[in-house]
C-alpha cells in the first residue's frame, strides 16, 4: 500500500524528533506488522503498524526501518527496507513501492530492498553500543500471538547478546501522545467524515430498521468519502446499547427505544471516536431526556475540565462525582448509599463503570503516559455515560478533544448533539 496523501515533512519531522531522544551510538528498528491468516489459504488486510506509519508513512508489508543518527556513514542514519517489487507480485497483488516512490513519500533518501538487511545490520549493529528494539508496551493490550516485531527481538538478543538494549516503546509513546499539526488536521479530516456519516444516518433510523442497516449507511457515507470504519462500530437498541462492547448489530430497532452509536471514522489511519445516543421513533421519552441531559451536563464539565497538568485519574473522578449527583437527581441512587461507599467500591459504579476517556490518535486506545498529567497537544476522547439495564436506557456521549494552552478544542463541536436538534434532524 502507498501513501499518496500526505506531506512527507511530516515523518520527516517525526524521525527528528526521535532521534532527538535516542542515547549516544544508538540505533532503533521498526518492522511492519505480520499479513494475519484466516483459514485455508485465507488471509486478512494488512493492519498497519502505527510506530512505522509515523515514523515512515509506509504501510507495505515486511518493511523495515532502521535509524542509525550518529552513523558515520551518512548514508545509514535512516535507510529503510523493502521488499522487492516483481513481475509475477504486481500481477497478483498490484503495485508494492519502488525506491523512488519510497524516497518521495517517505523523506528517506537511502532505500534497500529487503535482502540488503541482514548484511548492513549486521555491520551497524557492529558499529552502535545502545539497540532499541519495539514491542507493543499498550497496558491493556492482551498479546497471544507472536508478532513479527517480537520474532526480530528474540533473534536479536539471540544474535548479540552484549549488546545494550532499550524500549522503543518508552520513546514512542513520549512522541505520539503529543500531536502535530498535520497530524490534528488529519484527526479533524476523520472527525468531519463522521459527522457526515451521522448527519446521514439521522433521518434514516426509524422503527423497523435493522441495527445492521444503520451500519451500512455510514459505511456507505466513509467508504465514499475515502475513509474506513475506525473500530468495529457499536450500534445498539433497547437493552443492546447496555452492553459497552455490542458488536453483533443485528436486532431490530422497536418503537420507543434509544439506540446507541458508537462509530466512527479513519481517514489516512488516524482515528476519530464518537457515540450518539438517539431515539427511535425521533423523539425522546420525558424519563430518557432526563438521562439524556444529565449525560450531555456530564460530557460538557469534563470538556471543560481537560486541562493542562491535571492527571487522567483525577479528571475521571470529577466526572464519576458529578454523575453520582445526577444519579441521586434521576432517583438511581440515594444518599444512604453513597454514605456506605468507599474508594474501591462507588456507587456510582453502578451506573458508570468504564473510564471517561482516552489518548486518540493513529491507535483508537492510542499510546501515551496517562499516569502522567495531560499535556498541550493531547487529543482526549471524553465519553460519560448512564446505563440503567433494568429500564432499557443507556445514554453516552462522546466527543474527541484537543488540548492547548487556551483551553479545550472540541474537535467534533458542529456533530449535533443538543436533544431537540436530535429530534428535528430525525423528523427530517
Amino acid at each position: 500500500m502507498r501513501n499518496e496523501f500526505i506531506d512527507p515533512a511530516l515523518f520527516v519531522r517525526n524521525r527528528q524528533r526521535l532521534a532527538s531522544l535516542m542515547s549516544n551510538n544508538s540505533l532503533a528498528v521498526v518492522n511492519s506488522n505480520d499479513t494475519p491468516p484466516t483459514n485455508a489459504d485465507g488471509t486478512l488486510a494488512l493492519p498497519t503498524n502505527s510506530d512505522l506509519f509515523y515514523l515512515t508513512g509506509v504501510q507495505q508489508e515486511q518493511s523495515i526501518l532502521l535509524l542509525y543518527p550518529e552513523a558515520v556513514d551518512v548514508n545509514h542514519r535512516e535507510i529503510l527496507f523493502l521488499r522487492e517489487p516483481t513481475a509475477l507480485a504486481e500481477i497478483w497483488e498490484g503495485r508494492k513501492l519502488t525506491k523512488e516512490r519510497a524516497r518521495a513519500e517517505t523523506g528517506i533518501k537511502t532505500i534497500e530492498w529487503l535482502s540488503a538487511f541482514p548484511v548492513l545490520f549486521h555491520r551497524l549493529m557492529c558499529e552502535s553500543e545502545t539497540v532499541y528494539l519495539n514491542s507493543n508496551e499498550h497496558k491493556r493490550a492482551v498479546v497471544e500471538t507472536e508478532t513479527r516485531e517480537s520474532r526480530f527481538v528474540k533473534d536479536t538478543l539471540n544474535r548479540y547478546p552484549l549488546h545494550q538494549y532499550q524500549r522503543l516503546a518508552r520513546l514512542m509513546h513520549t512522541l505520539r501522545v503529543v500531536k502535530s499539526e498535520p497530524e490534528i488536521d488529519l484527526i479533524r479530516k476523520a472527525c468531519q467524515i463522521t459527522e457526515d456519516g451521522f448527519r446521514r444516518v439521522l433521518p434514516f433510523v426509524k422503527p423497523g430498521v435493522n441495527e445492521r442497516e444503520i451500519e451500512a449507511e455510514f459505511a456507505h457515507e466513509f467508504i465514499r468519502q475515502g475513509g474506513r470504519f475506525a473500530y468495529l462500530p457499536i450500534i445498539g437498541s433497547g437493552s443492546n446499547a447496555c452492553v459497552l462492547h455490542y458488536l453483533e448489530n443485528s436486532k431490530r430497532c422497536a418503537k420507543g427505544e434509544l439506540v446507541l452509536l458508537d462509530v466512527a471514522a479513519s481517514f489516512r489511519n488516524y482515528n476519530s471516536d464518537l457515540t450518539r445516543t438517539i431515539p427511535v421513533s425521533g423523539k425522546f421519552t420525558r424519563r430518557q431526556k432526563a438521562v439524556y441531559q444529565a449525560v450531555l451536563r456530564v460530557l460538557r464539565a469534563s470538556i471543560a475540565g481537560l486541562v493542562p497538568g491535571k492527571t487522567v485519574a483525577t479528571w475521571q473522578l470529577e466526572a464519576e462525582q458529578l454523575i453520582e449527583r445526577e444519579c441521586v437527581d434521576l432517583g438511581l441512587i440515594n444518599l444512604q448509599e453513597i454514605r456506605r461507599q468507599t474508594p474501591d467500591r462507588r456507587a456510582v459504579k453502578k451506573y458508570f463503570m468504564h473510564g471517561l476517556g482516552h489518548p486518540i490518535g493513529l491507535d483508537v486506545h492510542d499510546v501515551g503516559f496517562t499516569t502522567q498529567p495531560m499535556a498541550p497537544g493531547w487529543v482526549m476522547t471524553v465519553e460519560p455515560g448512564i446505563y440503567i439495564p433494568e429500564e432499557k436506557i443507556a445514554v453516552r456521549l462522546e466527543n474527541d478533544v484537543l488540548l492547548t494552552e487556551n483551553g479545550p478544542v472540541d474537535l467534533m463541536a458542529g456533530i449535533p448533539i443538543e436533544a431537540e436538534e436530535i429530534e428535528s434532524l430525525m423528523r427530517g
